[in-house]
């Protein structure tokens, strides 16, 4: 908390029934500008009719009425030709303030002010600078809230009102991101088990043989294919020479002994004896020297 040595002018309001019928100068800001909050010792000040507010040159201006019967003053006005003045009296102070006259007298003694008193939808403001310096109240400014609080007791006093946080930025939505196709599907399960064990046999993740890793990987997918690799081979019907990802490759040596699941780029990935899952070349020698055709599931 700063002292306010800025020039921040609070206005005290005026608030007298008789007021609005007068012709009086209107303050250049509103309250809807900048508007502040006004705190004494640990209240809050409720303002019914107009608010506190920051005008056009960096000066805070309070409505003068509510400010100054907290304070124990009592508050009275009378126009005089086209201003309003306003006495405030308490046992010690005799305060006299005309509207667009830039000084006060108090105790018979002229005080000049930062801004004149002003009017604005008939409640008179005074700069807060003038409460400081005249009422004998330090004043302290809390940036964080936009609070004056008005030190009476010559006490240091935290906000009696915290500010709302700011909204957080709006959540921009991710772009809807498109399921996986189906060969995808099969491709990215297939390779999720690279490294598992050969297995004579083999069915379950816990080791493989060629058959039963192929018939594993598609099963996951709901598509069912012969135990063996000679029996996918000569039930599949839809031989391919233009091979596309998902399509089964077979090998023979004499007969069909061995099926993978063409990955793109020449590439295959199978169950080996040697290496357990794994993806080879289609142009390798030694697969190359028995490929012996692709049939399509997908």
């Amino acid at each position: 908390m700063k002292v306010l040595a800025k020039r921040f002018i609070c206005s005290c309001a005026v608030v007298c029934a008789a007021v609005p019928f007068f012709a009086a100068p209107v303050a250049e800001a509103s309250p809807a500008d900048r508007p502040v909050k006004v705190q004494v010792n640990d209240e809050l000040l409720q303002f019914p009719e107009v608010q506190p507010y920051i005008d056009e040159q960096g000066v805070m201006q309070v409505p003068l009425r509510v400010l100054s019967e907290k304070l124990g003053y009592q508050v009275s006005w009378a126009k005089q030709a086209d201003a309003i003045v306003v006495t405030l009296l308490n046992k010690q102070q005799s305060i006299l303030l005309v509207t667009d006259q830039q000084q006060a007298i108090v105790n018979s003694k002229k005080i000049s002010l930062e801004s004149s008193p002003t009017v604005y939808q008939g409640n008179t403001y005074v700069p807060l600078r003038f409460i400081t310096e005249t009422f004998g109240s330090p004043i302290e400014w809390n940036d964080a809230n936009q609070i004056a609080i008005v030190d009476v007791d010559n006490k240091s006093h935290k906000p009696a009102w915290i500010a709302p946080p700011p909204p957080p930025p709006p959540v921009m939505k991710a772009a809807a991101v498109a399921a996986p196709s189906l060969t995808d599907q099969i491709v990215q399960t297939a390779n999720a088990y690279m490294g598992v064990p050969y297995a004579w046999g083999g069915t379950t993740p816990r080791g493989f043989d060629c058959s039963g890793f192929v018939r594993y990987v598609f099963e996951t997918k709901g598509i069912d294919l012969p135990r063996t690799s000679a029996e996918m081979h000569s039930s599949l019907s839809n031989s391919v020479t233009d091979l596309k990802v998902g399509d089964l490759v077979f090998f023979a040596a004499k007969t069909v002994n061995h099926v993978g699941i063409y990955l793109g780029n020449d590439q295959f990935i199978s169950a080996t004896t040697s290496r357990g899952v794994t993806v080879e070349s289609l142009s390798s020698s030694y697969w190359s020297a028995r490929y012996v055709g692709a049939k399509r599931v997908l």
